[in-house]
This record gives C-alpha cells, structure tokens and sequence, in this order.
C-alpha cells in the first residue's frame, strides 16, 4: 500500500505563507538578489515596516503557491522564477517600489567576470601610483598615461568598460589598485505581476528627471497653446483679461473716451499737445 508523502513543516509554512501575501497584496515584484548584501534586505524591512513584506522561498515552493490562487495570468510571473530571488509583496506603486530599491544600491569593487552596470570612467589626474608593471595594465586598458612627480597622471578621462562589458581580471586589478568601486550592486526588480498586469523590468525603470522634464515641457506647450487660442482655463483666464484690459485702454486712450482708467493718459497727452502747440505759435510768431 503506498503511502501518502509528508512534506516537510517549513515547507508547507512557506507555501502558506506565500498564498497568503499573495492574496493580501496588490503587487508582487520579484528581486534578483545577485550581488545583494544580506544588511540591504535587513535595511528594507526596517525601513519600510508595514508597508513590504520580503521572502526568500524556493521556486518550486513559490510556483505551487501562486498556481493554487487562480489569479489571471500568474503563471506568466511564474515562468520567470528562477535562480536565487526576493519576493516583495506591496500595495505600493511598482514604479516607486523601483524607485526605492534603486536609491538603495551600493557601490562595490569590480571583480573579474562581473557585468559593468553603467559606464565606468578613470578620470584625468594624479593617480597617486609609482610608476612600475602596473603602467602595461593602463595600456592594455588603453588609458592614456604620463610620468610627472615620481606618480602616475592619466592625461585625459577614459573610458574603459561600457554597460554590459564583462570585466577582465586585468581590468578589475587595475581599477582596485585606483581605488574605484564602478559595479553597482542592490535588489533589481525583474519583473512585477500588479493586479493580472505584468510588467518587465525594462519597463519598470522610469528616468525621474526626463520625466518631470517631460511634464514640465507638456505643461508649459499645452499653457502656450490655450493663450494663443484664448481657450477659458483656470491658468489662462487671468493673462488673457489683462491682454483684454491692456487692449481696451490703448483703444479708449486713442478715441479720447473719458475714465477713472483712462483720465490721466488723456490728459497727459492732452498737456503734451498743448505744450507743443504752444512752442509751434512761438514759433511762427518769432
């Protein structure tokens, strides 16, 4: 007779566990951890106590968790668990759980075989190196050098790694020796299930400042666009009657039409062609 296998206690909690944040929540982000410090997480949930909920669970575990709650297109977001993730559970907005995550990276030195995150740089100046083998490792990185003082000086800013290029054992030697630390390591969001909606990591990042810019711009053309039309809106209504105002007055003062707003334009011009037919009679009377 076979017999009914028994899953381990931790197991079934964790499987519990997740159905329940899973149905709790909103939103699901799923973190890769590659390069993420233990004190990071620790720093999240402090932080952020209440708001999101942070578990480490393995992918067969957390599969069978979200396929047992029936929710539409799960399985999608399930696809992409593999490897070691963070699983974050949040009713806050997936954009600025990014954001967040994005603000608590840290920068460590490269290793040979690591993935460069961003452009790194070796700035001109004083590199505070003696000169000696270390100058063939700037010259395999193709960074222009020169002898001054008994130190080594890079003559202009090199770049030498763009986002994606895998580092050299030689490189990541000769950025340690600089003393840099260009690899950018924290919690990743790769992709987000948001209530049935996924969303890729490519479409998860937001430039902040492009963006702001960009409503910016749009405010400021569509403002530009409803003054030129005369178009009623809380904004324009207060320039366009001062233009109305301004208009009203220059025609009024033209024709002489007598008003408080009118009364002292009038008769300062009044006084001024007065004046100059006086000095015309002076004139012709001489």
């Amino acid at each position: 007779m076979s017999q009914v296998r028994e899953y381990p206690t931790k197991k079934v909690t964790q499987y519990e566990r997740i159905k329940e944040l899973a149905s709790k929540y909103e939103v699901i982000a799923l973190a890769s951890l590659t390069k993420v410090r233990s004190t990071q997480i620790m720093e999240l949930r402090r932080k952020f106590r209440g708001e999101l909920m942070l578990l480490v669970a393995k992918n067969t575990i957390a599969k069978k968790a979200f396929a047992s709650l029936g929710k539409e297109r799960v399985e999608d977001f399930t696809a992409s668990l593999t490897g070691q993730n963070l699983l974050i559970f949040t009713n806050m907005n997936p954009f600025k759980l990014n954001m967040l995550l994005e603000k608590g990276k840290i920068f460590l030195p490269a290793k040979a075989g690591d993935v460069a995150t961003e452009e790194i740089v070796i700035p001109a100046g004083n590199t505070g190196i003696a000169p000696g083998p270390v100058l063939s490792e700037f010259k395999e990185a193709k960074v222009i050098t020169k002898i001054e003082s008994g130190s080594i000086w890079v003559t202009k800013d090199t770049v030498v790694a763009k986002p994606g290029d895998v580092i050299s054992p030689k490189l990541a030697s000769l950025l340690a020796k600089l003393g840099m630390k260009p690899i950018k390591a924290g919690m990743a969001i790769s992709l987000v299930y948001w209530n049935g909606l996924i969303i890729a990591e490519k479409d998860i990042k937001i430039d902040l400042e492009r963006f702001v810019g960009d409503i910016v711009t749009s405010a400021r053309q569509a403002f530009s666009l409803a003054y030129k039309a005369e178009y009623p809106t809380t904004e324009v209504i207060p320039i366009i009657l001062v233009d109305y105002m301004t208009k009203a007055l220059a025609v009024a003062e033209r024709a002489g039409y007598f008003s408080r707003e009118t009364s002292v334009a009038i008769l300062k011009e009044a006084e001024l062609n007065a004046y100059r037919l006086m000095e015309l009679t002076r004139a012709r009377a001489a």
